[in-house]
C-alpha cells in the first residue's frame, strides 16, 4: 500500500515503562477491528478489535494510545495528521463517540462502577473552582483528591483543557512570586504536581509550550518540604547553554530540542521520584519525551547539509579543540537519541554516518590528548560495534594500504585501553568488551561475506595482536641474569607486576586472550608457538595479585581443556608445568581460590586420560606432590600412568614372538623400531641428566643456605611441604627445571608415543581408587593452618 496516510509505527508499553518499536506497516479498518500490515513483508503486526469500553486517546495529532488488557498499552504512530484523523474518526464511530473529543471512554475503575451508574448526567465534568488567589488551597485540595481515582482523573482532565485553566494559574503563580506569598507559591507547587500526575498528553503540549514551560517549573521551586526555593530556573536559562555546533535554522526543530531538554529536566531532575502507588502517573510523560526524540532523530538526520558541515569541521585539522569537543558531544548525544528509532531507520541512520565517515574521524578523537573527546569518542564507537561489528571490520581491514600500523582504528582502540588513566579502569573495560565483539567469529557468519571470518582474522593477528600482547610481554620478560634474585626466593622469576593497575591491565587482557584460545583455533596456536606465549603468561603466577595468578592459570587451562596434542606437545617440551606446581606449593595448606582452581586443573587431566600429560607430570613431578593426600587427584593420575604402562606391555608382548620363527623381515622390522626407540630414550635420558645434574648442584647450594635459614619459609607463610619433603628454591639456570621437589626417581622415563589400539576397563582401579579416598584422612582439618 502506498498511501503514506496510513503509514504508521506500532509501539507496546514495556515493564521499565518505555516504548517497544514492533515495527512499521499501514493500518485499515475491518468491520471493528484495526489491522496492521508489515511494509516489509506483508505479515500482521497488529490486529485489535475496538471494544466499547475501551479508552482510546488521542495524542499530539499524530498518536493514539491504549491498553488492551492489565500492563499492556499500546500506540500507532501515524506518518500524517490526515491518517491519524481517519483512523479516529472510525474508532469514534464504532463507540458512538464524538471525534472532537481527544478521550473516547473515562476509565473506569470496577470499584467505581456502580457509583457511576448512579451519577446523574449533569456529573460529566468536575466542577472548578474560580481561579482566584483566595482559591488556591481549595484548589490544590480538588487536584489532589482525585488523584486515586481514575475516573475523576479524567474528568478534572476534561476540565483544565475546557476552560483555559493552566494560563490562568500561571498567571496566578507570577502574581504570587511578585507579592512573595509564600503560602500561594506552596499550593501552586502541589496543584503543578498534580496536574502532571494527571497523565495528560493535551495537558502536556499546553504545559510544556514555550510561553508555559517555564512558568511551570518556577512553580516547581517551591516545594513545601524545602526551607529555600530551587533555582530551577536559573540553571534552565543560564547555567544550561544550548550549544548548535552548526547554526539549526529550523526553527520548528529548535524549539523541539528546547522542549525535549526542559521536559527531561522536570522528568529527571525537578519531580521527586514517584511512589510505587504513583509509578504509572507518569507513563504519558515518558512517552512524550520518546516521541520528541524520534522526531528530533529524524529531522536533523533528513537534513544533509547540516550533518556534512558537522563532519567537515570534525575532521578538519584546523578545528579549534574545544570546538570539536562539542562537536564529538553533540554526535554521541545524537547516537544516544538514535536508540528511540525503529531498526529500519536506525540502520539507516548508522549507513549515513558511516558514509559520511564517522569511523575515519573517530581514528582522529579517539587519539586525542583530550580525556572529554576520546571518552565521548569511545561511546560513538560502542554504538557502532553494537551496530554493525561488519561494517566496522570493513573499515579496519581498508586501512593498511594506505598507513601505518600505529594508527588504525583497533590498534588505537587497543592504546587507549592500555593507556587507560583511570585506577578502576572504567574505560579499558568497555574498550575490551568492544574488542571482544569485533574479534567473535560468531558475529562473522554474514552470508554475504563468508571469507570475512578468514580475513579479519588473519589481518588482526598480523598488525594488531603485536599491540594487544606488548605490556604482557614487557611485564613478563625474561631476566637472564639471575645475579639479581635474592638468595632464598621462591620465585621463578623476578619481573612481575605488583603494581595494581598494571595487574588489572594484564588481566583485561588475558581475559581476550583467553577468548581467543576458545574461539580462534589456528591464528591464536600458531601465534602462542611462535611467541611462546604460554611461558610469558604462567611468570604472572607469582604475582602478589591473585586474582592475575588466576587469570594465568586459566588462560592454561582452557589450552589444556582443548585436549590438542600440538598444545600438549608445546607444554611438555617446555616444562610449563613448573611454574603451576610452585605456585601450588607455595600456596601452602591454605585452602583458597587458587588452590582449588590449580587442582581442577590437574583432575580434568586425570579424568579425561590425557595420557601424555599425565606421563610427563608423573615422571617430572610426581615426588612432589604425592605428600597431597588431601584430594585423590595425584594419586589417581599415577594410577592411570601405571594402568597405561600395563597396557603398552601388554600390547608389546603380545607381538613378541620366539626368536626362531622370526622371518628376515619382521627381525630388520624391530631393528628399526629399537633404533627409534634407543633414539628416543638416549634424548630423553640426556634431559633427565641434565635436569639431574643441575638439581644435584641447587641442592648442595640449598643446603649451604640452610644452615643459616633454620628452615624458615618465606615471608612467613605456611610451609607449603611437608617436613618430610624440603622446600627447595629456584636455581641460576634457567634453562632447566626448578620445581621444589625430591630427585627424580632413578628408573628410566618409559616412552609416551606409544598408545594402545584398545582401550582396556579400568573399572576395577577406580574402585581402589575410591576405597582409598574413603580411607584418606580428610581434606583440610584447619582451613588456616
Amino acid at each position: 500500500m502506498s498511501d503514506t496516510r496510513r503509514r504508521v509505527k506500532v509501539y507496546t508499553l514495556n515493564e521499565d515503562r518505555q516504548w517497544d518499536d514492533r515495527g512499521t506497516g499501514h493500518v485499515s479498518s475491518k468491520g471493528i477491528s484495526l489491522l496492521v500490515r508489515a511494509e516489509s513483508d506483508g505479515s500482521l503486526l497488529l490486529e485489535s478489535k475496538i471494544s466499547p469500553n475501551t479508552a482510546y486517546q488521542k495524542q499530539q495529532d499524530t498518536l493514539i494510545v491504549w491498553s488492551e488488557a492489565e500492563n499492556y498499552d499500546l500506540a500507532l504512530s501515524f506518518q500524517e495528521k490526515a491518517g491519524c484523523d481517519e483512523i479516529w474518526e472510525k474508532i469514534c464511530q464504532v463507540q458512538g463517540k464524538d471525534p472532537a473529543l481527544e478521550i473516547t471512554q473515562d476509565p473506569i475503575d470496577e470499584s467505581e462502577e456502580e457509583r457511576i451508574e448512579e451519577m446523574p448526567e449533569t456529573s460529566h465534568l468536575v466542577e472548578l473552582p474560580a481561579c482566584e488567589l483566595s482559591r488556591l488551597e481549595e484548589i490544590a485540595d480538588l487536584v489532589t483528591s482525585v488523584l486515586s481515582s481514575p475516573i475523576r482523573r479524567e474528568k478534572l482532565a476534561l476540565a483544565l483543557m475546557s476552560e483555559g485553566y493552566i494560563k490562568k494559574l500561571l498567571g496566578l503563580f507570577q502574581v504570587c512570586e511578585d507579592l512573595d506569598n509564600r503560602e500561594g507559591l506552596h499550593h501552586l507547587y502541589e496543584i503543578v504536581r498534580g496536574v502532571l500526575f494527571l497523565n495528560k498528553a493535551a495537558l502536556f503540549e499546553v504545559m510544556f509550550s514555550d510561553d508555559c514551560i517555564m512558568d511551570v517549573v518556577g512553580c516547581l521551586e517551591y516545594d513545601p518540604a524545602l526551607v529555600q526555593p530551587k533555582r530551577h530556573r536559573e540553571f534552565l536559562t543560564k547555567t544550561a547553554k544550548f550549544k548548535e555546533v552548526i547554526p539549526i535554522t529550523d526553527s520548528e526543530l529548535r524549539q523541539k530540542i528546547h522542549q525535549t531538554y526542559r521536559v527531561q529536566y522536570i522528568q529527571d531532575i525537578i519531580l521527586p521520584t514517584p511512589s510505587v502507588f504513583e509509578e504509572n502517573f507518569l507513563s504519558t510523560l515518558t512517552s512524550f519525551i520518546f516521541f520528541n526524540k524520534v522526531e528530533i532523530v529524524s529531522m536533523l538526520q533528513e537534513d544533509e547539509k547540516f550533518l556534512t558541515e558537522v563532519f567537515a569541521q570534525l575532521t578538519d585539522e584546523a578545528t579549534e579543540d574545544s570546538k570539536r569537543r562539542e562537536l564529538v558531544n553533540f554526535f554521541k548525544e545524537f547516537c544516544a537519541f538514535s536508540q528511540t528509532l525503529q531498526p529500519q531507520n536506525r540502520d539507516a541512520f548508522f549507513k549515513t554516518l558511516a558514509n559520511l565517515g564517522i569511523l575515519p574521524a573517530l581514528e582522529i578523537v579517539m587519539g586525542m590528548d583530550d580525556l572529554q573527546v576520546r571518552a565521548a569518542a569511545t561511546d560513538i564507537f560502542s554504538y557502532l560495534v553494537e551496530f554493525s561489528p561488519s561494517m566496522v571490520r570493513e573499515f579496519v581491514m581498508q586501512e593498511p594500504q594506505q598507513t601505518d600500523d600505529d594508527v588504525l582504528l583497533i590498534n588505537v582502540v587497543i592504546k587507549q585501553m592500555i593507556c587507560d588513566s583511570d585506577p578502576e579502569l572504567g574505560g579499558a573495560v568497555q574498550l575490551m568488551g568492544l574488542l571482544r565483539t569485533l574479534i567473535d567469529p560468531e558475529n562473522m557468519l554474514a552470508p554475504t561475506n563468508k571469507t570475512e571470518k578468514t580475513e579479519f582474522l588473519s589481518f588482526f593477528y598480523k598488525y594488531c595482536m603485536h599491540v594487544l600482547t606488548a605490556p604482557l610481554l614487557a611485564n613478563t620478560a625474561h631476566d637472564k641474569n639471575s645475579k639479581d634474585l635474592q638468595e632464598g626466593s621462591t620465585k621463578i622469576n623476578p619481573v612481575c607486576p605488583d603494581n595494581f593497575q598494571t595487574a588489572q591491565l594484564l588481566a583485561l587482557i588475558l581475559e581476550l586472550l583467553t577468548f581467543c584460545v576458545e574461539h580462534h583455533t589456528y591464528h591464536i596456536k600458531t601465534y602462542i608457538m611462535n611467541k611462546d606465549l604460554l611461558r610469558r603468561v604462567l611468570v604472572l603466577m607469582n604475582s602478589k595479585h591473585t586474582f592475575l595468578a588466576l587469570c594465568a592459570l586459566r588462560f592454561m587451562r582452557r589450552i589444556i581443556g582443548l585436549k590438542d596434542e600440538y598444545y600438549n606437545r608445546y607444554i611438555i617440551k617446555g616444562n610449563l608445568f613448573e611454574p603451576v606446581i610452585n605456585a601450588l606449593l607455595d600456596n601452602g595448606t591454605r585452602y583458597n581460590l587458587l588452590n582449588s582452581a590449580i587442582i581442577e586443573l590437574f583432575e580434568f587431566i586425570k579424568v579425561e586420560d590425557i595420557k601424555s600429560l599425565i606421563a610427563h607430570i608423573v615422571d617430572n613431578f610426581y615426588k612432589a606432590l604425592e605428600s597431597i593426600e588431601y584430594v585423590q587427584t595425584f594419586k589417581g593420575l599415577k594410577g592411570r600412568y601405571e594402568q597405561e604402562k600395563d597396557r603398552q606391555s601388554q600390547r608389546l608382548n603380545r607381538y613378541r614372538r620366539d626368536a626362531r620363527s622370526l622371518d628376515e623381515d619382521e627381525e630388520m622390522w624391530f631393528n628399526d623400531d629399537e633404533d627409534d626407540d634407543d633414539g628416543e630414550t638416549v634424548e630423553k635420558n640426556r634431559m633427565e641428566d641434565d635436569f639431574s645434574d643441575s638439581y644435584g648442584k641447587y641442592m648442595e647450594a640449598k643446603k649451604g643456605a640452610a644452615n643459616g635459614a633454620n628452615g624458615a619459609n618465606n615471608n612467613g607463610k605456611a610451609a607449603a611441604i611437608p617436613p618430610a619433603l624440603p622446600a627447595v628454591t629456584p636455581h641460576s639456570n634457567t634453562s632447566t627445571s626448578s620445581v621444589k621437589t625430591a630427585a627424580l626417581p632413578a628408573t628410566p622415563v618409559v616412552k609416551t608415543g606409544l598408545v594402545g589400539l584398545v582401550d582396556y576397563p579400568d573399572d576395577e582401579d577406580e574402585e581402589e581408587e575410591d576405597e582409598e579416598e574413603e580411607q584418606s584422612p580428610r581434606k583440610r582439618p584447619r582451613l588456616g593452618s
